[in-house]
C-alpha cells in the first residue's frame, strides 16, 4: 500500500469516526431533552394523559368552540412529541382525581366545571367573573388583590398554570389554561409550546402560575402573548374573607 492509499483509507476512517461521535451526540443531546420535556410534562413513554375539553358557552347544544378546538391540537401534538397516548373527556364526564395521570384542562370556569374543581382545590386565591350580565368586570380575574379586566379582542387575560400534589414527589402535573375568552386558551397552550423549555429551566418540576395578556387578538390572533407575571403564590393564598364576593356568579370556586 502506497501512501497516497493509505491516506486515503486514513481519512475516510477519520471521517467515518468523526461522523459516528456525532451521530451519538447528537442522539445524546435529543435524548436528554425528550427526558426533560417528558418530565417536565409527566409524560414517559407510552404513558397516558387527560385532554379535558370544555363547552362553548355561547351556545345551547353541546359543542367545542373552535379555538379550544385549536388548542386542543396544539397540545396534542406535544403528547404526540413525547411518546405518550392521550385521552380526551368532557369536562362533565372528567369523574377522578388527580395526580395519576398527566392533565390538560381548558377553558374558564363558566365552561368547565372541571376547571372549577382544579381552581377550588388549588387556586384559592383566585376568582373570575362568571356573571352572564353586560358590565365592566364580566369575565375579570381578580389574583390576590389584584382585578384583570376583559377588552375583548384588545387587551384579554389567561392563566397558565402547571399544578402538582404536594404530598406526592410522583404526582402527575395538571395543566390549566384558563382564559377569558376560547382565543386565550389557545394562546396559552401555543405559549407553553414555544416556552417549555425556558419555564423547565426556571421552574423545574415545580408548581407555577403565570398571567398571560393576549393583545389585540382582533388583529394578530393568539400570536402576540406577553407574560404579565408570576402570580403563583398570590393565586395560591385564599383571599381574605372581605375580598372573596357573595354572589355565587362571581366565583371560581
Amino acid at each position: 500500500m502506497n501512501d497516497d492509499v493509505r491516506n486515503i483509507v486514513l481519512g475516510l476512517v477519520a471521517a467515518g469516526i468523526s461522523a459516528a461521535l456525532g451521530w451519538v451526540a447528537r442522539t445524546y443531546l435529543w435524548r436528554r431533552r425528550l427526558r426533560r420535556k417528558q418530565a417536565f410534562f409527566g409524560l414517559p413513554d407510552n404513558s397516558e394523559c387527560l385532554l379535558v375539553v370544555n363547552r362553548d358557552p355561547a351556545t345551547s347544544e353541546p359543542a367545542v368552540h373552535r379555538f379550544d378546538v385549536f388548542a386542543l391540537l396544539e397540545l396534542s401534538a406535544l403528547v404526540k412529541d413525547c411518546g405518550a397516548n392521550v385521552q380526551v373527556v368532557t369536562q362533565d364526564t372528567a369523574q377522578q382525581g388527580f395526580g395519576e395521570r398527566t392533565e390538560f384542562c381548558v377553558g374558564g370556569p363558566a365552561s368547565n366545571r372541571r376547571m372549577m374543581a382544579h381552581m377550588a382545590a388549588m387556586l384559592p386565591g383566585v376568582r373570575v367573573n362568571v356573571d352572564a350580565e353586560p358590565g365592566p368586570d364580566r369575565g375579570a380575574f381578580q389574583i390576590g388583590s389584584e382585578r384583570h379586566r376583559l377588552e375583548a379582542g384588545v387587551t384579554e387575560y389567561v392563566l397558565l398554570a402547571r399544578l402538582t400534589a404536594a404530598q406526592r414527589r410522583d404526582a402527575r402535573p395538571v395543566f390549566l389554561f384558563c382564559g377569558q375568552r376560547a382565543i386565550t386558551n389557545q394562546a396559552a397552550t401555543r405559549y407553553l409550546a414555544r416556552n417549555h423549555e425556558r419555564l423547565h429551566r426556571k421552574h423545574g418540576n415545580n408548581s407555577f402560575v403565570l398571567l398571560l395578556k393576549v393583545v389585540n387578538s382582533q388583529a394578530y390572533g393568539p400570536d402576540v402573548v406577553e407574560l404579565v407575571a408570576d402570580v403563583t403564590r398570590a393565586a395560591q393564598t385564599p383571599l381574605p374573607a372581605q375580598a372573596v364576593s357573595t354572589r355565587a356568579s362571581h366565583r371560581a370556586s
